[in-house]
């Protein structure tokens, strides 16, 4: 495994992105706990990627245009309920005692979608990781499937970290209802923000 490939994962982990975004959201909004299930939950949400990379579906995807099309805006659709949502308080920063009980089940589903609507990161699968597979490799599956699991694991870690620094201030931020309200439209426009970018996004 090459150095060139970790640092560049860590590159493309450690840029804020929709699951970044949503798991400081659920840090703030829910705590600790949550955002560790939230990180968990946007690295579940990599399987579906990296299962298409390596049966070749990211192929499909990257040759229609209509397949690309309609994912890209289901994503883009899912970014502005979530920003809908946030600036509602029954999003990513709800604040409410209700808002600690929330399921797990709920927080890993709204994570995972995050992820498997984003057909930006299917490509980055596919165009990404056979850099990295030898021509002459006797196994090139299994050898995406290490560098997808190493992918996956800074992923995880990464995202426990944010979820970590967040909640650690969580305390101060909701001790000021006018800073959780700022807070919230912020979160609420990076969400419009990114749904826009993913809606300019070509092949």
């Amino acid at each position: 495994m090459s150095v060139a490939f970790l640092v560049t994962s860590l590159v493309v982990v450690v840029t804020p992105g929709t699951g970044v975004l949503y798991t400081l959201a659920t840090a703030l909004g829910r705590g600790y706990r949550a955002s560790v299930v939230a990180a968990f939950g946007c690295t579940l949400g990599i399987v579906p990627h990296m299962a298409a990379a390596m049966i070749g579906l990211a192929a499909i995807l990257n040759a229609s245009a209509v397949a690309f099309q309609t994912i890209k805006y289901l994503g883009v659709a899912y970014l502005l309920y979530l920003a809908w949502s946030t600036l509602r308080e029954h999003g990513g920063l709800s604040v409410s005692d209700e808002a600690e009980a929330r399921p797990a089940a709920r927080v890993i589903m709204t994570a995972v979608l995050i992820n498997i609507l984003n057909p930006k990161l299917t490509l980055f699968f596919f165009a990404f990781l056979p850099q990295f597979v030898s021509a002459h490799d006797q196994d090139p599956l299994a050898t995406m499937l290490d560098l997808s699991t190493v992918f996956m694991a800074m992923t995880l870690v990464v995202f426990v970290a944010y979820g970590l620094v967040a909640s650690s201030v969580r305390r101060q931020v909701l001790s000021r209802p006018s800073v959780m309200t700022w807070m919230r439209r912020t979160f609420a426009g990076a969400f419009v923000a990114l749904a826009a970018r993913l809606a300019l996004a070509q092949r």
